[in-house]
């Protein structure tokens, strides 16, 4: 598995797995366990969550996939911004272990930004450290002038991520953000990367995935793994689906292929407002 380096200077997967809209449906939640638990077996041990997937439900179904392998996972957490104030940011934290079964996260994040303000935030994380309730902290869908603010406060420096809304048709954050992110060494964690689907349709892209002899789901994730500062969090809600996932990691785009869908979904050439699903 490639591994990323985050700014702690621990390494984790390159590709992990999403749970957003797990927890809805009770029917499915074997298979959503099932497939979680294969993906570790396949290396894909950062697993990403919220509070807000489900009010809590993805939690609980993470909770029951990882419990007896807790020790393999880095588990990503996130807090709603209306919960974001110094004591809410804790309470949260207590209730999403709770929901997981376990007595920490490896890395919490802001979902987005909210009214409370971002110092008060910060030291909210920064005692979660302190008590060991989480290990490390970071962001999502903060712009470059939120992450210039995060970056001017007293420990500011300590975000491991900015979690965002990256794949072939949402590019602008090239412009600007990811070269922030890069010269700092904070990698940014895509969620999204197939735009839930939404994509798969596209004849470009299903000429280049035909080329490969692969789906196009496949040939979206490998041109996200073209970079080597991004995680991606693609979710995958059956055993067949990690499969797919896993394999996308093992296909290395060649220029061509690369060059067709830039034409395709071309990059951006000036700031772009920071998208966010």
């Amino acid at each position: 598995m490639r591994k990323i380096r985050l700014p702690s200077g621990e390494e984790v997967p390159a590709l992990g797995q999403g749970t957003w809209g797990w927890g809805e449906d009770a029917s499915r939640r074997g298979g959503e366990v099932a497939a979680l638990r294969l993906g570790l077996e396949l290396g894909m041990t950062l697993v990403d969550t919220a509070e807000m997937y489900a009010d809590g439900g993805a939690e609980e179904v993470v909770g029951e996939a990882i419990s007896g392998r807790r020790d393999e996972v880095f588990l990503v957490g996130k807090v709603l911004p209306g919960n974001a104030s110094r004591e809410g940011t804790k309470e949260a934290c207590e209730r999403s272990l709770e929901r997981l079964g376990t007595d920490r996260l490896d890395l919490y994040l802001l979902h987005w930004r909210g009214r409370h303000p971002l110092d008060e935030t910060m030291e909210a994380f920064e005692e979660l450290v302190d008590s060991g309730k989480i290990r490390h902290w970071g962001v999502s869908n903060f712009d470059v002038s939120d992450m210039e603010e995060l970056a001017s406060l007293p420990g500011g420096d300590a975000a491991q991520t900015d979690q965002i809304l990256y794949n072939l048709t949402r590019r602008g954050v090239e412009y600007d953000l990811l070269p922030w992110c890069g010269e700092r060494g904070v990698p940014a964690m895509a969620y999204s990367p197939i735009e839930q689907g939404r994509m798969l349709g596209d004849e470009a892209l299903g000429e280049v995935a035909e080329s490969h002899g692969v789906s196009p789901a496949q040939a979206a994730l490998a041109w996200i793994f073209r970079r080597e500062d991004i995680i991606a969090i693609p979710k995958a809600g059956t055993e067949d689906h990690v499969r797919e996932n896993r394999a996308a990691l093992d296909l290395e785009l060649p220029e061509e292929s690369l060059a067709a869908l830039d034409e395709a979904f071309p990059a951006p050439n000036s700031k772009q407002p920071l998208e966010i699903l």
